[in-house]
């Protein structure tokens, strides 16, 4: 996993910036309900994204374990960002109208304590809202996945049926969906090779597969942006 608080400072430019942001904000915001007030963004990062998730009378909240990222979520969010781990939050029982997890589960070994401390910090009636599937969002039938497909990771743990059991098992029913387009995260050959040759993804055959990226025409040009998905969750 990344270290995020040496990331911190070049997340953003590296991440879409404020497109995506904006993009998966109005759609998190189409999945939580109208009479919500509160709303906690779990691993809130630089608070980019957690910024844009408020609207007439509903507040947000986000919560990070890396030191780097709440530095720039903190002025974003006016002070209402803490260091928690989302898989042992600072909060009491139904404190919330709203949870949030935003490219958080794909990170984890194990989804289930972040699911379970969201149904438990949420309010009757409160919603949980996060993104699943992502590296299937990334296959965007490109010259790029054709190479990397065979040197797939371990199963992801944010695949949909994965997180609809586990929610079940905490007594979240499913609510909703939604997509939106990950701006700006188009693969661009030549940078996946370096982050291939650098060990920080697709480990196995790395030598070889950042050589056949290298080899691929228009090594500055990004690949089609994903799209990715949201499921809510409701209590």
């Amino acid at each position: 996993m990344l270290d995020y608080d040496e990331e911190a400072n070049r997340y953003d430019a590296t991440r879409g910036g404020e497109p995506r942001a904006q993009a998966a904000a109005d759609a998190v915001l189409g999945l939580v309900p109208e009479n919500a007030h509160t709303l906690l963004d779990l691993a809130c990062g630089t608070g980019l994204v957690t910024r844009r998730m408020t609207r007439p009378g509903l507040h947000p909240i986000g919560v990070d374990r890396a030191s780097g990222m709440l530095r720039a979520a903190a002025p974003r969010l006016s002070g209402a960002a803490l260091q928690a781990d989302a898989r042992q939050l600072p909060f009491v029982d139904s404190t919330f109208d709203a949870v949030t997890a935003v490219w958080l589960l794909h990170l984890l070994d194990d989804a289930a304590p972040v699911i379970a401390e969201a149904a438990r910090v949420l309010r009757p009636g409160g919603v949980f809202v996060t993104t699943v599937d992502k590296a299937a969002a990334h296959l965007v039938d490109s010259d790029i996945c054709a190479l990397v497909g065979p040197h797939g990771r371990r199963p992801p743990t944010d695949a949909t049926e994965r997180i609809t059991t586990i929610a079940a098992e905490h007594g979240l029913r499913p609510q909703g969906s939604a997509t939106f387009v990950g701006h700006g995260q188009g693969r661009v050959p030549a940078r996946l090779a370096r982050e291939v040759r650098a060990g920080r993804i697709y480990a196995r055959g790395g030598e070889e597969l950042a050589a056949r990226l290298e080899g691929l025409p228009d090594q500055a040009a990004p690949r089609p942006d994903p799209t990715y998905t949201l499921l809510a969750f409701a209590v």
